[in-house]
């Protein structure tokens, strides 16, 4: 609190508290969808899956996820945060349980497929929140922690995954991790309302949220006139070539540490942790430096474009992951590449609402989370064809290495200056 108290005079804290849901959403948003990789060497062995069918699973999710990103958008801007965060966390949670009962590659792909199409709406939904509850100087600090959540996730998936597989079998894990979000949701149910409703918000913090607030309009655009303005395809085209590296990390790197130093599942754990771990602090760390950049007088284009370009160079060292023999210095690398992102990723979510209208801000993100799991999707069915044909991962590594510094590039280009724009083609 003390971080957050350098940024802000002390006006209430109901926003934080705001964020904390949020940042439990996306625990268990990443939590869930983290069971299947930690999982992965076992069920293969257990249900003879090839390289090739854990890509087919993944892109099923992968597809899924696209979809719903291109709904969810539409739907949270239609009937608001709080009714459509609830029903996504409630169909992923379902799917998630479904899991448990599945028993080939047909039915393993359904049921991620059911969870893609939940879990598209966490993204969309958090950052209209955080654009509802905050105002700009802080949303990138705001947008950092909630999705540090993604992190502590990835983070408490290894222990409580390796544990409940020992102890009561794979499909347990799937029971107990999908069961968290119906505990969300009653927290959710009970304590978020939009600003203008809550009745536990003051009128000072009700002021500073909306200190920068742009006029509101309920009309709504289309996806193709949002595709006309550059910073739109900026955004998008970031996301395509990048979110994939995530979903690499999240699905692959367990299989990578088993293959490679030949870890075991109880051994796997302690080195996701650290990865997962030092992420978190990076995405945190990337929200606050640009947050902090602008409380020191800098402008918001510049401190959101300095903090990509930071972010972006601790992902360069994967380049040379494969000339390290030992795993520690693997792990090392892996967990700053893993900042990276987070933290590119919380200012990519926080550019969104600097730019575009929040009326339009889930929508935005829907829009650019589709072409983020599309490219997603692409690059599953390739990194399990590409494994099963080469059984190497240097030249996954080394392309993921410079996706970020090459965003920056298109950021650069598309964004010349971050500052809002008006939307002017509406639907009619």
């Amino acid at each position: 609190m003390t971080m957050i108290g350098t940024l802000s005079p002390v006006v209430g804290a109901v926003r934080w508290r705001m964020v904390a849901l949020l940042f439990f959403a996306t625990t268990i948003n990443y939590l869930d969808r983290q069971v299947i990789g930690i999982l992965k060497p076992f069920i293969a062995t257990d249900l003879g899956w090839s390289e090739a069918d854990y890509g087919y699973i993944v892109t099923a999710f992968q597809i899924a996820y696209a979809l719903g990103l291109l709904m969810a958008g539409r739907l949270l801007d239609a009937v608001g945060t709080r009714v459509g965060y609830a029903w996504a966390v409630a169909v992923w949670s379902l799917a998630g349980v479904a899991h448990a009962v599945a028993a080939g590659v047909t039915s393993f792909a359904l049921a991620r497929f059911v969870l893609g199409l939940g879990e598209a709406a966490n993204f969309p939904a958090a950052v209209k929140a955080v654009a509802e509850w905050f105002p700009k100087k802080e949303r990138a600090l705001a947008t950092g922690v909630f999705n540090a959540g993604s992190t502590v996730g990835a983070i408490v998936a290894p222990a409580l995954v390796a544990g409940l597989t020992v102890a009561f079998g794979w499909p347990w894990a799937f029971i107990v991790t999908g069961g968290l979000g119906f505990v969300w949701l009653l927290a959710w149910w009970l304590l978020y309302r939009h600003p203008a409703q809550h009745p536990a918000l003051s009128e000072g913090e009700a002021r500073y949220i909306r200190q920068d607030d742009e006029p509101s309009s309920d009309t709504p655009v289309r996806w193709s006139s949002l595709l006309g303005y550059r910073q739109t395809i900026g955004i998008c085209l970031t996301r395509f070539i990048s979110d994939w590296v995530w979903w690499f990390m999240l699905f692959w790197v367990p299989d990578f540490l088993s293959k490679t130093y030949g870890v075991n599942l109880k051994e796997v754990v302690l080195p996701l942790i650290v990865i997962y771990a030092v992420s978190s602090v990076g995405g945190i760390g990337g929200g606050w430096l640009s947050s902090w950049l602008i409380s020191r007088g800098h402008s918001v284009d510049y401190a959101r474009k300095t903090a990509v370009l930071v972010c972006a160079l601790l992902v360069l060292p994967l380049m040379a992951i494969d000339r390290i023999q030992q795993l520690w210095p693997v792990v090392a690398v892996l967990a700053l590449a893993a900042a990276g992102h987070q933290g590119w990723a919380a200012n990519m979510f926080t550019i969104i609402s600097d730019v575009f209208p929040k009326r339009v801000v889930a929508q935005v993100t829907g829009l650019s989370g589709f072409f983020g799991a599309l490219g997603g999707a692409l690059s599953a069915s390739f990194v399990g064809i590409i494994l099963e044909q080469t059984n190497n991962y240097f030249l996954l590594f080394f392309i993921a290495s410079t996706m970020y510094v090459l965003n920056w590039l298109i950021i650069k280009l598309c964004i010349p200056r971050i500052d809002p724009i008006s939307i002017k083609s509406p639907t009619r």
